[in-house]
């Protein structure tokens, strides 16, 4: 069989890449050894989301007092709590496979690797197929990172796979890893009555954001309940049975932590392995694909995207780059991703979403800046819906006041991202967004008074 494109994942930068190639009138074929959607939608963003919201609901029927409902005899039915979690990925997953059909192009389901730079052996069930390609995309995503002294098990020592499908909240666990599926995870499991203790090697958690907005989540997570060992580095995670044990260093001090999980959240590395790619001469370093501006390899007509070509691992990122990859090899004028433009989102509660420099980035590079903060405790509309903690914090360089850095953490933070990345994208200045009229009562007008405030003008602060 032969085809214009050949894309080996069926992730969101897979199939994102297959329908764009589509739309230019290519024959495409895409490969996937499981259901289309990728690690996302069947297995990180879509069933985590649906379960954090489930965590949400679990959380206001909690404390509906505060808004004058009382609802007596609240209990949580795990089973049924999983069940949506794994009914909306189905869902979606579906809907890829519709969207696959309605633009016509080839799905293989199947094991594939490289035989040289235009073919590929898919292998259906031991049946062979011989795929010829003029280009090719590898999109074959990432799995959760691990180390030898950690002695993954995947019964009591977990990935975020195994926590999502436990069918009994635990009354310990101890979360290895404060990045974004830390955090998430160590709110879900907190909300719902689990002694929770997270572990991080740096001194502060979320160690990408800013420090003001890591500074403000781990105070809302101490006030949660959630244990926070910063500083601390895990040696050597045991198992048995019934429990697991979690050595550590904290403070120069040896110290053990015992629970029934242990789950471990400390970044992916990409699935590099078994598709041909040494035997090619594609290079590889760090466990991802090397790749140039335009998300191509050393080999011209093979492209990588995604989680497989390293940070930052996001679906949104692996979308943009199967855009990319697609016009650059079909001639449609490709710009190169702007990794400076890409939001960040954490959807534990309360939301963490930011885009661009953080403020000590901005310094360390040189940028002479303009801070503007505001408190969502001075907004109408997050104490109205009873969400006033967290904050937005844009950084402005002051030469042109131009935005370069946007933080936000409370209620909403990651869908309020998007205005300020478009923000961005047209390099708008602090006036653009301090006297764009936005609409009250809103979270957005956080956005407008912060850009207010960076030149002390804040109205309602």
């Amino acid at each position: 069989m032969k085809f214009d494109l050949s894309i080996i994942g069926g992730g969101p930068g897979g199939y994102y890449a297959a329908i764009r190639a589509s739309q230019f009138g290519k024959k495409v074929c895409l490969i996937d050894k499981d259901n289309l959607g990728g690690i996302c939608l069947n297995w990180g963003c879509i069933p985590t989301k649906t379960l954090l919201k489930n965590a949400e609901v679990y959380s206001y029927i909690k404390n509906s007092r505060k808004y004058g409902i009382n609802v007596e005899k609240i209990s949580l039915n795990i089973i049924k709590n999983i069940k949506r979690s794994r009914e909306v990925s189905k869902r979606l997953s579906k809907g890829i496979e519709y969207l696959i059909k309605k633009n016509n192009i080839f799905h293989m389901k199947g094991n594939a690797s490289l035989k040289n730079k235009n073919e590929i052996m898919v292998n259906s069930n031991d049946n062979l197929n011989l795929i010829e390609s003029d280009y090719i995309i590898l999109a074959t995503g990432a799995r959760p990172k691990t180390f030898p002294s950690f002695n993954m098990d995947n019964k009591r020592i977990i990935s975020s796979k195994e926590a999502m499908l436990l069918e009994k909240i635990p009354k310990k666990i101890v979360i290895i890893g404060s990045g974004a599926i830390g955090c998430e995870f160590s709110y879900y499991f907190n909300e719902f009555g689990a002694e929770v203790h997270l572990i991080e090697s740096e001194d502060k958690i979320l160690p990408l954001e800013d420090l003001d907005v890591s500074k403000e989540l781990e105070k809302n997570f101490i006030k949660s309940g959630i244990q926070i060992h910063k500083s601390s580095k895990v040696s050597k995670i045991n198992s048995s049975k019934s429990e697991v044990k979690v050595t550590y260093l904290e403070d120069s001090n040896q110290k053990v932590l015992k629970g029934d999980y242990a789950l471990v959240a400390v970044g992916v590395t990409g699935n590099v392995e078994n598709i041909g790619l040494e035997e090619l001469g594609i290079k590889v370093a760090n466990g991802a694909v090397k790749v140039n501006e335009y998300n191509q390899t050393n080999i011209e007509n093979i492209y990588a995207i995604g989680d497989v070509s390293g940070p930052p691992w996001l679906a949104h990122v692996a979308s943009a780059q199967g855009n990319l990859a697609v016009e650059h090899a079909f001639e449609k004028g490709a710009r190169p991703v702007d990794y400076l433009n890409i939001p960040g989102c954490t959807y534990c509660q309360p939301q963490v979403a930011s885009i661009g420099l953080t403020e000590k980035e901005a310094l360390r590079i040189g940028h002479e800046v303009k801070i503007g903060k505001y408190s969502f405790m001075a907004n109408g509309k997050a104490l109205a819906v009873g969400h006033n903690e967290g904050f937005v914090k844009l950084i402005f360089d002051q030469k042109y006041g131009e935005l370069i850095g946007a933080h936000i953490i409370g209620q909403n933070a990651t869908e309020l991202i998007a205005e300020l990345s478009i923000a961005k994208s047209l390099e708008t200045t602090w006036e653009q967004l301090a006297f764009g009229i936005h609409p009250h009562p809103t979270f957005s007008e956080g956005i407008m008074e912060a850009a207010m405030d960076a030149y002390g003008i804040c109205i309602h602060q």
